[in-house]
């Protein structure tokens, strides 16, 4: 009998990975998914169920009809700024809702979880590359309102039967390797998604937020982990548990860092577009240098990346927003729109 999971958040940018990986590998998934960020078309495997977590009739309702074995919970918002400024939201979606799911989970006997939290749960570490030993002080709302579902979690776990692994993502990349799903968000404001839509030109420049940190090349360094390398460590974090795994938190990330040049510097001989590039003053908070210590996804899960490589991010995260802009546009005025970019750009050099 194939085993069923529940995936939240599953027609979203990494929940989908997870989705289609699980159906691959032979798992009956059921998606719960709001669709606020995500998309019925990226639900590539198994059913979806439209539904909010703060939807507790329905959530339960899914769970009695359903007899899961697991629950993978990627549901979540994510925006740091947007987290500051409504940070009432934030606890709503971030927090309030996982104690939801772990209710549901306590009351039809499901005992294993898979979590998605994140590196901001550190705040700014002291340490670098940062283990999952480094002290848990968030600097905003966002990482506060995961590592309060962190602590549900855990207190839960320890009160009962109940396993779960928490992996705490660094900075996630790329798309699928065929084109089929990717970063599909409108919100999403990261370097290599405004990197992107500089060189499409759906924005005039991407911006560089300090150039005089203590690097090589002045500019900010992050960990990059390519989301089909995310997506393959929840399913081998589902297969720990099991196997009667005990409960465990890992670091999502290569320990390796590329700084904000070495990023656009890639893209543009990737895309073959020199797009315009603006310096501005460093943002409060921001570290010179986030790198991840993955020691132990490795050698507890057995987790193996394989596609440890900025181009391979790159080329793939840039060829899945070339083909959002032509599903949106038709193709002429696509290439109009690149044509209008040289020219600009050729212009502003003489």
């Amino acid at each position: 009998m194939k085993r069923k999971v529940l995936v939240t958040g599953g027609a979203g940018y990494i929940g989908s990975h997870a989705v289609r990986q699980l159906g691959e590998a032979g798992y009956d998934v059921v998606v719960y998914d709001n669709l606020s960020t995500g998309s019925v078309e990226a639900v590539l495997h198994g059913n979806l169920i439209v539904g909010d977590l703060n939807d507790i009739q329905t959530l339960e309702t899914v769970f009695s009809q359903h007899k899961f074995d697991a629950v993978l919970h990627f549901a979540a918002s994510i925006s740091v700024p947007e987290s500051v400024a409504n940070p009432l939201a934030y606890y709503a979606n971030n927090t309030r809702n996982t104690l939801n799911l772990l209710h549901c989970c306590q009351k039809f006997g499901v005992n294993k979880l898979v979590f998605s939290s994140t590196a901001a749960v550190y705040g700014e570490p002291q340490e670098n590359p940062v283990s999952e030993a480094c002290a848990t002080e968030p600097i905003n709302p966002y990482g506060r309102s995961k590592l309060m579902s962190e602590c549900m979690i855990r207190d839960y776990g320890l009160s009962s039967d109940f396993k779960y692994v928490i992996l705490r993502y660094f900075n996630v990349a790329g798309a699928d390797l065929a084109g089929r799903i990717g970063q599909s968000s409108p919100k999403a404001s990261h370097l290599i998604r405004m990197a992107c839509d500089a060189a499409l030109g759906l924005r005039p420049a991407v911006s560089i937020f300090g150039t005089d940190f203590d690097t090589p090349d002045g500019t900010g360094i992050r960990d990059y982990i390519h989301v089909e390398d995310l997506a393959a460590a929840h399913i081998d974090a589902l297969r720990y548990l099991e196997a009667d795994g005990d409960s465990q938190i890992f670091n999502c990330g290569y320990g390796q860092g590329y700084s904000v040049c070495e990023v656009i510097n890639e893209l543009k001989k990737i895309s073959s577009i020199d797009f315009h590039v603006v310096e501005a003053e460093r943002r409060e908070g921001d570290p010179a240098c986030v790198i991840a210590c993955g020691d132990r996804l490795r050698q507890i899960l057995g987790w193996q990346p394989r596609y440890n490589d900025l181009s391979i991010i790159l080329s793939t995260a840039f060829t899945w927003e070339m083909k959002k802009l032509q599903k949106s546009q038709s193709l002429e005025l696509f290439k109009e729109q690149l044509e209008r970019q040289h020219y600009q750009l050729i212009s502003s050099n003489n």
